[in-house]
């Protein structure tokens, strides 16, 4: 059984730091891109970043580019999002994804999620 946990949201002040994780079990971790979503109620999911299997590349969403930054360690099984400069926009339910694709920018592509965090930001 594939399993992503997502972990590092909560309350968040405009203007800050938290770094996201995602661990996963069951999975060719190496084997697979992977990437970040996120979600606000009414809303379709939202593409927030990827990174290829070893890491080499990765893909950012216009909105959070050069704000957050993705990356993984494969001897962890794990993907983080670090983000930056938190906004009010920013706040969302933020989701992990495995991806057989060596890089994948939409939720079509993506094999396995995680069940998310949520990331509220306040002013």
């Amino acid at each position: 059984q594939v399993l992503l946990v997502e972990s590092g949201g909560g309350l968040v002040q405009a203007g800050g730091s938290p770094r996201l994780s995602c661990g996963t079990s069951g999975l060719a971790f190496s084997t697979h891109a992977m990437g970040w979503f996120r979600q606000t109620p009414g809303l379709e999911r939202e593409f927030v970043a990827a990174i290829s299997w070893r890491g080499v590349n990765t893909a950012y969403a216009d909105s959070v580019n050069g704000r957050f930054t993705i990356s993984r360690d494969n001897s962890k099984n794990t993907v983080y999002l670090q983000m930056n400069s938190l906004k009010a926009e920013d706040t969302a339910v933020y989701h992990c994804a495995a991806s057989p694709r060596a890089l994948a920018r939409k939720v079509g592509e993506y094999a396995y999620w995680g069940q998310g965090t949520q990331v509220t930001v306040s002013s």
